[in-house]
């Protein structure tokens, strides 16, 4: 449960940095965490607002940018944030070590039969040719304590290889995970979309394993939102999640467009977007980016089962009437 203990400390340290931000806001502002990549939806929202009636007139958001979703669970615990896109490893930590109370409104994208995988990438010349060979080597990952890392942990597990005590963990962003691997500052590393897709296009390096393996059709990043916040403003939460659903329609029908939306936030070149980005190799997105809380539950129950968090019911997430779609 180490991850737990960091979780409350850090908590108090954002409380610290934010807690005289939120008690001045006006209700009428939502303050919105997000990261990279995939939250086409709310990419659409911060780069075409005037395609949202209600954005800027029924309800304003503060964008804030983090380097994962376990910074943004720390946030959401403190109150820092009223929502933040999440994985479900990162958000039941929050509920468990940070005491936070929570809705999931919407969900961004999800690992599909036959489509993208996180996975973990080593040099075509590294002597890593199984996840065993993995014992006393440097791993990157995007962020401890995050999402990736539960099923990460159960790969590991069942091939032999203690995560806490066989090998060094490094954070290392998506965004320069290639780079860490051919500096040789890390032996393995995850890769993510679309540095993926520019590493797979300059060669040099091989998929290692990816977490399909452990776990299929995960659930990687979905919207969650204060439960307190939700509870105070359900008109205004209201407006944000049919603005969700809205922006998911908008990135799937209109491909182009979403195309330059996706470049303009991830600083990522149009091309290489265009090899993956709403294609079969890409992951999953429910087109009113409904939640799957079947699929979330059962992440759940692997993750009890394995030791890495106690026994808990998705439907303390669900909110009777808030939830994507909603128009």
């Amino acid at each position: 449960m180490r991850m737990v203990s960091r979780l409350v400390l850090a908590a108090a340290a954002v409380a610290c940095v934010f807690g005289s931000v939120g008690a001045s806001r006006a209700q009428q502002m939502i303050r919105v965490g997000w990261t990279i990549p995939a939250e086409e939806s709310k990419y659409w929202m911060m780069r075409r607002p005037a395609e949202f009636p209600d954005l800027g007139k029924t309800y304003n958001v503060e964008w804030t940018q983090f380097q994962g979703t376990a910074p943004m669970t720390q946030a959401l615990a403190a109150g820092a944030l009223d929502c933040a896109t999440q994985a479900p490893l990162s958000l039941a930590n929050g509920v468990v070590g940070g005491n936070l109370k929570a809705y999931i409104v919407a969900q961004h994208v999800f690992e599909k039969p036959g489509g993208f995988s996180v996975y973990w990438a080593v040099m075509d010349n590294s002597p890593i040719k199984t996840i065993a060979d993995l014992k006393g080597k440097i791993i990157g990952i995007s962020v401890i304590g995050g999402g990736t890392q539960g099923p990460f942990n159960m790969l590991l597990k069942q091939n032999g290889v203690d995560p806490t005590k066989d090998i060094k963990l490094v954070e290392v962003g998506f965004a320069v995970s290639e780079d860490a691997l051919r500096q040789g500052r890390v032996d393995a590393v995850n890769m993510n979309q679309p540095f993926a897709a520019r590493a797979e296009a300059k060669g040099g390096t091989r998929k290692l394993f990816s977490l399909s393996q452990a776990m299929p059709n995960i659930v990687h990043i979905l919207e969650a939102c204060r439960a307190d916040f939700v509870d105070k403003n359900p008109d205004l939460i209201r407006a944000y999640v049919r603005d969700i659903t809205s922006g998911m329609k908008k990135a799937l029908a209109n491909r182009e467009e979403t195309l330059k939306v996706v470049s303009e936030v991830l600083k990522a070149p149009i091309p290489v977007l265009d090899t993956y980005l709403l294609k079969d190799n890409d992951f999953g997105r429910d087109p009113g980016a409904a939640p799957n809380f079947p699929a979330i539950q059962k992440m759940l129950d692997i993750y009890a089962e394995t030791g890495m968090l106690p026994k808990l019911d998705v439907a303390q997430f669900k909110h009777p009437t808030i939830v994507a779609p909603l128009q």
